[in-house]
């Protein structure tokens, strides 16, 4: 293409539409490769924009056409740029000649003008934005005047609008009117636009209706209805559109059973009906679905067995069938899923043994059991998934683990809290080197004082109910705890000098001095109300509450109030008394 040289008028022209925005001198891109810092960048492209050099080798200028003042600018793309302190400019609307807007993410809290419906000959308009505001007018004329329009992304806008009737533009390929407030009754408007790819009405809850009948497409690749109000049941001819390669209707109202037409969509890669009331069982044509990623069922009414119908969805990443009410076992084609990342069976009924051959599971990264029925020995092999990150498996009727576990360098959450294990069950996962956060209550457990068990990067230990007897000793190897729960347990005795260190104490400026003055009797009667009891005070209200309220006590050192209160709560036999010896260590 030929070098065009920007004339004098046409600088004027660029300079002129620069000065209508405030643009914010701190940019929006930065280095996340340093890893010392975060290294910012000052690289507005308006910086290169002045008389003296030539507009064409200014930054963001191409010269392919002659601007002449812009009026006859075809495509303006402004997306992504900082231009929040400013409002889209109404004189906009001169530029008829536009065939393509965008403006996406570089407004924000705008209103937008009206003149921006003199753009009849637009082919594409992008305005997704955060708490933008679209006239209900504007939005209706739109859709109905532009009739050569193939694109409209309002993503974020507050349209506050029904979805109009009548859609001039039979080019429709491309819209998204996600989290926009629309209202009332969907119309079949859209659904019948004979070059639709892509539709998405998600986040709209105050959308109500009833899904009509889909009218066959070979066009539609998308349909998001996810968080909204749309009810009844999914009819029957969601099946004939053979194209769809992604499906949304997470948090819909929708019911009744799945139809077998959805085994027609042989070429979907994301399905997700969660959140919903759907009744009955899984259908098994789901089976032919070989190209599926992601396939959501959870929090819904499903019943009966899980199919063993995941034999031929080896693509598989995600599957999350949660919250229903299944029976039966551990469905064994679940295990043939060998590039399966994420898998969530929780708060069903369940029942039985966990396969041995959990294993082939190489690239599991969560795996959540939890709440249903499963019982007999934990396969060793799943604690040693390689990439497996996250393992709950709480509120089962598990009795033990085959054997002591082989280091796992990745697993970071694990929770076998409220089953029926027992003995020294510590010294069995001693080697799951990589813990964060490790719940055992609920459980007949022991903590033998001459094992060495170290957690090195150990955050969060709860090991309430758990019949102990003694302070769990293995915490002097501990640095890094930052919750511990040891409630409704029989210990006795105090808590270990070296654990008050652990809590800040270990400072012989800590130590309890002689009283002087009433500030010193209230730090004084700190310590002294810092027995095991204050590590779990707050938990019966929660892990949130708990860690507040001990982290109030650090800080102000003065909670003879708080103790005071709790007192008349805990029994007797749970509190030592207050008095010591002058200098005493806690």
């Amino acid at each position: 293409m030929m070098h065009h040289v920007c004339s004098s008028t046409e600088s004027f022209a660029l300079l002129h539409f620069k000065q209508s925005f405030q643009i914010s001198d701190q940019p929006r891109c930065w280095d996340e490769t340093d890893l010392q810092y975060e290294r910012y960048f000052d690289i507005p492209k308006t910086k290169s924009w002045n008389e003296s050099r030539d507009c064409c080798s200014w930054d963001g200028v191409t010269c392919d056409i002659s601007l002449f003042q812009l009026h006859y600018l075809r495509t303006l793309n402004l997306a992504y740029n900082n231009f929040y302190s400013s409002s889209i400019p109404h004189n906009i609307g001169r530029l008829r000649n536009l065939r393509h807007l965008n403006l996406s993410g570089s407004f924000s809290y705008s209103k937008i003008p009206t003149d921006i419906s003199y753009l009849s000959n637009l082919v594409s308009l992008e305005l997704d934005c955060d708490e933008c505001e679209l006239d209900e007018r504007t939005f209706e004329t739109m859709l109905q005047n532009f009739t050569n329009l193939e694109v409209v992304s309002l993503y974020g806008v507050n349209i506050s609008s029904s979805i109009p009737v009548n859609i001039s533009s039979s080019s429709l390929r491309y819209v998204d009117l996600g989290h926009t407030n629309l209202r009332g009754v969907i119309t079949e408007s859209f659904f019948l636009q004979p070059e639709l790819k892509n539709l998405k009405l998600g986040g709209n809850d105050l959308l109500k209706g009833v899904l009509p009948k889909i009218h066959p497409s070979n066009t539609l690749l998308e349909l998001d209805i996810s968080y909204t109000g749309i009810s009844g049941e999914l009819p029957d001819s969601i099946g004939t559109l053979s194209s769809l390669n992604r499906l949304n209707m997470y948090g819909c109202q929708l019911s009744g059973r799945v139809p077998d037409s959805i085994g027609n969509l042989t070429q979907i890669r994301f399905l997700d009906f969660s959140k919903n009331h759907f009744t009955g069982h899984i259908p098994s044509t789901i089976s032919k679905l070989k190209q599926l990623t992601f396939l959501g069922l959870s929090s819904n009414s499903f019943s009966d067995e899980i199919p063993n119908i995941f034999s031929n969805l080896q693509e598989l990443r995600s599957l999350y069938l949660r919250n229903n009410s299944f029976i039966g076992s551990f469905p064994s084609t679940i295990v043939s899923l060998t590039h399966l990342q994420d898998l969530e069976l929780s708060s069903n009924s369940l029942s039985g043994q966990l396969p041995n051959n959990v294993s082939i599971l190489q690239k599991l990264t969560l795996l959540d059991l939890s709440y249903n029925s499963l019982n007999g020995t934990i396969p060793s092999s799943v604690f040693g998934l390689p990439l497996l990150s996250s393992l709950l498996l709480q509120h089962n009727q598990f009795s033990g683990l085959d054997d002591e576990l082989k280091t796992n360098p990745t697993l970071a959450r694990l929770d076998l809290s409220h089953n029926q294990l027992s003995g020294s069950l510590l010294q069995s996962l001693s080697n799951l080197t990589n813990l964060s956060m490790l719940d055992l209550s609920s459980n007949n457990i022991t903590v033998h004082v001459g094992k060495q068990i170290t957690f090195p990067g150990l955050e969060v230990l709860r090991l309430s109910s758990c019949e102990l007897k003694d302070f769990p000793h293995f915490l002097r190897n501990v640095k890094t705890l930052q919750v511990l729960d040891i409630s409704n347990n029989k210990i006795r005795g105090q808590i270990p000098n070296w654990f008050s260190g652990q809590c800040g104490m270990s400072d012989p400026s800590h130590a309890p001095q002689p009283l002087d003055s009433e500030e010193d009797e209230d730090k004084s009667y700190f310590f002294s109300g810092f027995t095991w009891e204050s590590v779990v005070i707050g938990y019966s209200f929660g892990l949130v509450v708990g860690t507040v309220v001990w982290s109030l006590m650090f800080k102000y050192r003065r909670p003879k109030w708080f103790v005071e209160f709790f007192e008349g709560i805990f029994p007797k036999k749970m509190r030592r008394s207050k008095k010591r010896r002058p200098g005493q260590r806690i």
